[in-house]
């Protein structure tokens, strides 16, 4: 075996087990593995997590600044301060604040990332371009997807679709939308659903980003998905207005959602600072129903969405510290919610953008955290370090452990 790492603590409660790791994939998960690795990590009875997944990133717009600029307070705000400093954009300064973005999340043990990527007049395909070429600059520590991004809207802003056409065959791995920023939200949604039948891609959308639900289009959304055959291949974040439904509304269209295999992506940061801006008592969170949701059977995710820009003007790329403000806002609290938002942070993740091989079990690849904690509530409740991150069964981050590896690039 390539790499052991001895009595580790499962997210399960399971341990302390031995992880066996051979040719990028784990081997073996026993009570004991007798035989050596080339390299062995003792977790001395610490917690071993799946590698973290962002589920919805912007690394193109990420990092212009902590604090949010004048009249940018509000979702049209965001967009309005986001579209005039996008005119300044240069491939250049993109990678450069890409790259520290990635360098961050990667730090703090993401492993898989699906990045939206702008595509519009404004900025034509620099987004592309500068971030295509970071998937393999980073292969090393991070498998990067890329959405395709119609932030400007697709018919309020002619000459996006070529761009998207164009971004799709640049590598964009995902269609994306967002119908509230368009002229005819229902036209923009059949038209990303053609071009991801076209293009044979997944549907990624930021969806009912509002405090009141009196246009709800995700109902719509997966009766498309269904009627295009694209179950399980469509992606929502945000959804914030399911939040204000009433439960007794809310159950059917859930199940729709969940018919339909539609994951929904909560963005915590985001969600809680833009929503409820003109609530002037009872100010309320903004969230999608969580709990409902999963309890539902909906496959819920959690994300960064955006680091230090007019939509999120703080933030580290710190998925943990992102999943503990949902457990903390969402009145997730137990030792078992706790652990069910740890797989809005990995598992759900993955299943959302559709991350094969993925997890603590046999025959999935290696991507895996050692954290400075030893009770599975205490990822997500504590934010604890990380001391190792492992991605395709070698070392790509280290802290304050001692191993045999040295971080390298390949």
């Amino acid at each position: 075996m390539n790499l052991v790492i001895r009595s580790a603590r499962l997210p399960s409660g399971v341990g302390p087990v031995d992880v066996g790791i051979a040719d990028g994939r784990i081997t073996r998960i026993a009570p004991r593995i007798a035989e050596r690795g080339a390299h062995e990590i003792l977790a001395a009875g610490r917690l071993v997590i799946p590698g973290l997944v962002e589920s919805h990133f912007h690394l193109d717009k990420a990092l212009l600044g902590a604090g949010a600029p004048s009249g940018a307070a509000t979702v049209e705000g965001a967009i309005r301060a986001t579209a005039e400093a996008k005119r300044a954009f240069t491939l250049e300064d993109i990678q450069r604040r890409a790259r520290r973005a990635l360098e961050m999340a990667i730090r703090r043990g993401t492993t898989v990332m699906r990045t939206h990527v702008e595509v519009d007049p404004i900025v034509g395909l620099r987004g592309m371009e500068a971030i295509v070429p970071l998937k393999r600059e980073y292969a090393w520590a991070i498998d990067l997807q890329i959405c395709v991004f119609p932030q400007e809207g697709i018919f309020k802003a002619p000459g996006t679709e070529p761009l998207m056409r164009a971004a799709l065959k640049l590598g964009g791995e995902a269609v994306g939308g967002v119908p509230y920023n368009d002229i005819d939200g229902r036209a923009h949604l059949r038209l990303v659903f053609d071009l991801a039948r076209e293009f044979d891609r997944d549907v990624d959308l930021h969806l009912d980003f509002f405090d009141e639900p009196g246009d709800l289009l995700i109902g719509e959304v997966a009766d498309l998905a269904i009627a295009r055959g694209w179950q399980g291949r469509v992606s929502a974040g945000h959804v914030s207005a399911l939040g204000a439904l009433e439960p007794s509304a809310l159950a059917p269209l859930a199940a729709r959602v969940r018919d339909a295999g539609i994951s929904i992506l909560v963005l915590p940061a985001t969600d809680l600072y833009l929503m409820g801006r003109n609530d002037t008592r009872n100010v309320r969170r903004g969230l999608a129903p969580v709990r409902q949701l999963l309890d539902a059977g909906v496959n819920v995710a959690v994300s960064t969405n955006n680091v230090q820009n007019p939509f999120t003007p703080f933030g580290d790329a710190d998925l943990l510290r992102v999943a503990n403000l949902l457990a903390n806002a969402a009145h997730f609290g137990t030792a078992d919610d706790l652990l069910r938002v740890l797989r809005m942070a990995t598992e759900n993740g993955a299943r959302a953008i559709r991350r094969a091989d993925y997890g603590l079990v046999q025959g999935a690849r290696a991507d895996l955290i050692l954290l400075d904690c030893t009770e599975p509530a205490e990822a997500v409740g504590v934010i604890p370090e990380r001391l190792c991150v492992v991605k395709d069964g070698a070392v790509s981050v280290t802290n304050r452990l001692e191993t045999t590896f040295a971080r390298g690039r390949s």
